[in-house]
């Protein structure tokens, strides 16, 4: 049986062997979540061994290029099903889990990057578009709990210098009216439906010299859930003091999930 609430957190650990060297277990123990999510894992099947005691399920979607992209999930309470991928159960740069549950699908993900020369904008709106009709057909059938890297500053209160990035990958146009359509479907920005109004609050900032520590940051990582569920969300927030990584953690707290 399931707590009353629910914690999950989801970082963007971008190359988890690093990120353990710079105390990724310590922040694990201590936030002591029920849902744990990463992205960019960034490692092959036994690459890593990770001791996180018997009360949690790891589930591992690794990509077949080496040292990409890959995402995790390591939860105290094992699911109904596991699917890696969208239409079909599997994914070849391992950038999606989704767990069942009786009440909810928990979906993890790490949105492919347009890449700074826009080369993969195409490829990133496909994918947008064929994430949308999974999330959408998930949504039809019980609720949804989505996290991760979704690689777009949604609004000009997501990124610090809004104006001189408008057009940068992550920050075009095509990218943001995405995560439009997508809340306009049946979802809800937690942060941002607890915290409309909440400026300098990011989730990534570039390792160029000091650019973290003046906290010139973006947005761009996310839990967002069926609009249904906006009465169950208890909190939402950014963990920007934990290192190890560009990205920082973030968590979500839900209460009554199973009321």
């Amino acid at each position: 049986m399931m707590n009353a609430t629910l914690k999950f957190v989801s970082w963007n650990v971008n190359g988890l062997r690093a990120c353990v060297k710079k105390g990724f277990l310590d922040y694990f123990q201590t936030v002591d979540a029920d849902f744990f999510c990463l992205q960019e894992t960034k490692l092959q099947a036994g690459q890593i061994m990770l001791e996180l005691g018997d009360q949690y399920e790891q589930y591992w979607n690794y990509a077949e290029k080496k040292g990409y992209s890959g995402t995790a999930i390591f939860t105290k309470h094992k699911p109904f099903s596991v699917w890696y991928g969208l239409e079909e159960n599997t994914e070849s740069e391992g950038r999606t889990i989704t767990l069942e549950y009786d009440s909810f699908y928990l979906v993890n993900v790490y949105t492919p990057n347009a890449r700074r020369d826009l080369s993969r904008l195409d490829l990133r709106l496909q994918w947008e578009e064929r994430f949308l009709n999974y999330l959408t057909q998930l949504n039809d059938k019980k609720t949804v709990i989505v996290c991760g890297d979704l690689n777009v500053a949604h609004q000009e209160i997501d990124i610090k210098n809004a104006k001189s990035n408008i057009g940068n990958s992550g920050f075009t146009y095509e990218e943001r009216a995405c995560m439009t359509r997508l809340q306009k479907s049946g979802f809800i920005d937690t942060f941002r439906y607890l915290y409309p109004d909440r400026i300098d609050a990011y989730t990534w900032w570039s390792y160029m010299n000091k650019v973290r520590e003046r906290n010139i940051g973006w947005r761009i990582d996310y839990f967002l859930t069926s609009t249904t569920l906006a009465s169950k969300i208890a909190d939402s927030r950014i963990d920007t003091t934990i290192m190890g990584s560009d990205h920082c953690p973030i968590l979500l707290e839900m209460k009554d999930l199973l009321a």
